[in-house]
Order: structure tokens, then C-alpha cells, then sequence
């Protein structure tokens, strides 16, 4: 393990020059402390746990120091913001510190949220506040814990930096680490620009830095696109099975590699509604849990339009018509997984479709459905399970066929198959606001306490009794906007 002054730097995306990047300066927060760190991120870099509570952690990552090799860069891109095209983007409040390799040889961008002012920040501050900072560090880690792709989190520190929002707030920054944060959005600024030698500088950089198998392939970019593609209809279908909402899918938020991306109001399901929507501001319902899949496709297609003076537009549509039966196989094996089967059927389909059409209106806790199915044998949970449909004779008539199909081995084996991958513990927005008011009047033992719950959200964990229950009512209607 390492020290902080140890890491290794290799600046890839730095070289590739202005037209890509801008140089600035982290502007430093008034007074920088720890809030929390997480552990696993930080062996991502192989860096000591305790390294985080040296004085020097919290001068780095608040701004007031940098290591001699790191080189800070705003990055540039467009992207589709709610279906309209926004010609200039960019990193408006973070900054690439650089890229660290570690002793297994991997590469870990160090992006730093709420750094200040950037060539990029239109009309914002270049700030973060505590509660984003805090949302975004549960939410990719608790992500991450659950076995969907993200980008991770290193730390969140705190300041007295005032900050104007609804209201005045402080100012924090969040370290967050991925393989890459290159976006959709790059590919569509050099196209929509016009300059097709720098969109070829990119793609060759993506290629050979992300997707080297695809090199080796007669058409690398149709290669890379497909690739792209498959490891977002995966990521869809992991987000749909496990009920987590967005909530700004804009092609900007949209990772070259297929990770969770950009947080803001992002949201577990609680009761189950396909017409859920996160985010406070999308008034339309671009963004709801059901439209996940057809904007993610939306936003491959405009992709696909970036990448055509590499690709044949036949070929693209050809891979784009890949992406709905990717999607419905991943989903269909996910959700298989969590009602406990051990083998396809064709009517599985149609059962999942039945019980999400019984729970729609149905008050049924969408995680805890799936745990609690779990419990006890099939006829024993169903039995328990049926007072919370409205629909009581549709859901015995689901129950009994599965039943059937639960039959599939002793209820032992099944439990902990279950178990394994219904999650008892997830990060619904009242938990998430509990653990912001502590943080925001300085106590900040619940973001930390809840960030180890959300760690091991498979386990039960003694005393955690309370992490694990349906939200109050109040908790069902938090408003959650784009500054949150």
C-alpha cells in the first residue's frame, strides 16, 4: 500500500492538448475536512486507510494543494440535454487532476467535483454543495456494492465556503475515480464542430486506451461502437432490475464505458411505479424509470450519428437494433435471479411482466418484495406477501404459477441464492437526507454509518434493523432537482 505523495501519474488525456482540454487551477475551499472516505476506493489507488485522516488528504482534495505530476484539465464536450442539443458543455464545476496507474497496472482518473470557475461554467459558480457531494458518494459506491458498473467515490470534503442555491449552503468537493470520464458527449462536440482530425485524435485515444480488443478487429470503431452498446444495454437492465432512476440521462451523463455517470437526482424505487419520476425538474417525464430504456437507446443512436465518418450508417443501425434484445436477455436473467429460478422458461417473460403490472398502484415496496420473497419457502412468503396487492385474486393467480416454477431445488439452497442478490439494504432518498441533515450541522457519524450498511447491502447486519424498513411517507415525496 501507498502513501499519498506515492502515487504514480500518467496524464494520458492531458496530452492530448487544448482542443480537448483546458488548463485550470482548483479554487480552494475556506477551512477543509474530512466528511467521509471510502476504504475500497482508496485500495483502488493502493493507498493507505488511514492516509484519509492525515491533514494533507483534506488540503489535496479541498483544493489547496497538488502533487507536482497531477495536471488539472477542464474538459470539453456537448451533449443532448432533455433532447435538445446544447453546442458547448464541458466540465463546468470539476476538473481532471490526472490519471494515476496502480501496482495491478489499472488507470484511475481523479476527477474533482466543485473544484471552482472553468472556461465551462456558463452561468454557474463552479461549486458543489455538502448534500450533492454526500448523494453522489453513497450513490456510486452503494451502486458499486450491488454489482452495477459506476463511477467511484474517494472522498467527500467539507468547507465553509458559502454557497448560493435555493439558500445560502457550504461548498465541498468530492473526489470520484473512473477508468475514464470521457462521455458521449465528446464524440458529439468534434463532430457537431466540424473537426473531423480531432474527432479521429479522440476516437484513436478511446480506442487504444479503453477498447485495445477492438483494434485487433477489421473495423475498430464499428467494433467500439458495438461494444459501447452491449455494456449499455447491460447497464440499463441492471438499472431497471434493481428499480434505481437517473434521472438526467442527457447525452452528456452518458459514459463511453458503460458505467453509471453523473449523479444528481437520482432515486431507489420505493413503492413500484413504471412512471416514476426522480428528477423535481423534468416536467415532461423525459427522464422516468419506464423511459430508461428507449432514451438509452435515444442517446446510443446519437452516438451512432457522431461516430459516422468512421462507421457506415447501415452498420450502425444494423448494431443499433442489437440494444432492445441485449437489453430484454440481461434484464430477463437479472430479474430470473432475484424471484429465485435456476433455469429459463419461456413464460418468465410474461411472469414478470404480470407481477410489476399487480404492483403498479399496489403501495408494494419494490426491493423489499423481492428480499422478503426470499424469507421463507415460496408458499409460505407469497402467503405473507399478498396483503400488500390490491389485486388479491391476479396475485394468486401469479403466486400459484410461482410456485410452480420456485420448485427448483431444497428452500435452503433458494434462500441463499436469493439472498445473494436481493439486496436488504438500499439507498432510498429519506436515508440519504437523514445522513445530509447530520453532515450539514457538522455531525457527520450517519453519512459514514449508512455509506458501511450500503456496503454490504446483501447482509444482514445486527442493529441495522432500521436501514432496512419501507420509508415514512414523508420520505416517499422528497423533491430531489439538478442542483441536488
Amino acid at each position: 500500500m501507498k502513501a499519498l505523495d506515492e502515487l504514480t501519474f500518467d496524464n494520458r488525456f492531458a496530452r492530448l492538448g487544448d482542443a480537448f482540454s483546458t488548463s485550470v487551477l482548483p479554487d480552494p475551499l475556506d477551512n477543509p475536512r474530512l466528511v467521509i472516505a471510502s476504504d475500497a476506493a482508496m485500495a483502488l489507488l493502493d493507498l493507505e486507510p488511514t492516509e484519509a485522516h492525515s491533514p494533507v488528504f483534506a488540503q489535496l482534495f479541498g483544493g489547496h494543494k497538488l502533487w507536482a505530476e497531477a495536471e488539472p484539465r477542464a474538459m470539453v464536450y456537448s451533449g443532448h440535454q432533455f433532447g435538445g442539443y446544447s453546442p458547448r458543455l464541458g466540465d463546468g464545476r470539476g476538473l481532471l487532476l490526472g490519471e494515476v496507474y496502480n501496482q495491478a497496472g489499472e488507470h484511475w482518473d481523479l476527477h474533482l467535483k466543485g473544484a471552482g470557475l472553468t472556461p465551462y461554467s456558463r452561468m454557474g459558480d463552479g461549486r458543489a454543495v455538502l448534500r450533492s457531494s454526500i448523494r453522489e458518494f453513497l450513490a456510486s459506491e452503494a451502486l458499486h456494492a450491488l454489482g452495477i458498473p459506476s463511477s467511484r467515490a474517494l472522498c467527500v470534503i467539507g468547507s465553509d465556503t458559502p454557497v448560493w442555491r435555493e439558500t445560502q449552503e457550504r461548498g465541498a468537493m468530492l473526489l470520484r475515480l473512473a477508468p475514464s470520464h470521457v462521455r458521449f458527449g465528446h464524440f458529439e462536440y468534434f463532430y457537431y464542430t466540424k473537426q473531423p482530425e480531432q474527432a479521429k485524435v479522440l476516437g484513436e485515444h478511446v480506442l487504444a486506451m479503453h477498447f485495445p480488443e477492438c483494434m485487433e478487429q477489421p473495423e475498430p470503431y464499428l467494433a467500439m461502437f458495438r461494444t459501447v452498446l452491449e455494456r449499455n444495454a447491460e447497464l440499463i437492465a441492471r438499472w431497471q432490475a434493481y428499480g434505481f432512476c437517473h434521472g438526467v440521462m442527457n447525452t452528456d451523463n452518458m459514459s463511453i464505458l458503460g458505467i453509471t455517470f453523473d449523479f444528481g437526482p437520482f432515486a431507489f424505487l420505493d413503492d413500484f411505479d413504471a412512471n416514476f419520476i426522480c428528477n423535481h425538474s423534468d416536467h415532461e417525464g423525459r427522464y422516468s424509470f419506464s423511459n430508461q430504456v428507449p432514451i438509452a437507446h435515444w442517446n446510443l443512436s446519437a452516438l451512432a450519428q457522431a461516430l459516422t465518418p468512421f462507421i457506415s450508417v447501415e452498420a450502425l443501425r444494423e448494431t443499433l437494433d442489437l440494444f432492445l434484445p441485449l437489453y430484454e436477455a440481461h434484464y430477463l436473467d437479472l430479474m430470473r435471479r432475484r424471484l429465485g429460478f435456476t433455469r429459463a422458461d419461456e413464460g418468465d417473460k410474461a411472469m414478470v411482466e404480470e407481477l410489476l403490472r399487480l404492483m403498479q398502484n399496489s403501495g408494494v415496496d419494490y426491493n423489499l418484495f423481492f428480499r422478503h420473497l426470499g424469507d421463507q419457502p415460496a408458499a409460505a412468503a407469497v402467503a405473507v406477501l399478498r396483503d400488500d396487492f390490491v389485486d388479491r385474486e391476479g396475485f394468486d393467480r401469479w403466486a400459484a404459477a410461482y410456485i410452480l416454477r420456485a420448485q427448483d431445488g431444497n428452500e435452503v439452497e433458494r434462500t441463499a441464492r436469493m439472498h445473494a442478490v436481493n439486496p436488504l439494504y438500499v439507498l432510498r432518498n429519506y436515508l440519504a437526507q437523514n445522513a445530509i441533515n447530520a453532515a450539514q450541522q457538522g455531525d457527520y457519524e450517519e453519512v459514514r454509518r449508512l455509506h458501511q450498511v450500503l456496503s454490504r447491502p446483501f447482509d444482514e447486519q445486527p442493529g441495522m434493523q432500521a436501514y432496512a424498513q419501507r420509508p415514512p411517507e414523508w420520505g416517499k415525496h422528497l423533491e430531489i432537482s439538478c442542483s441536488s
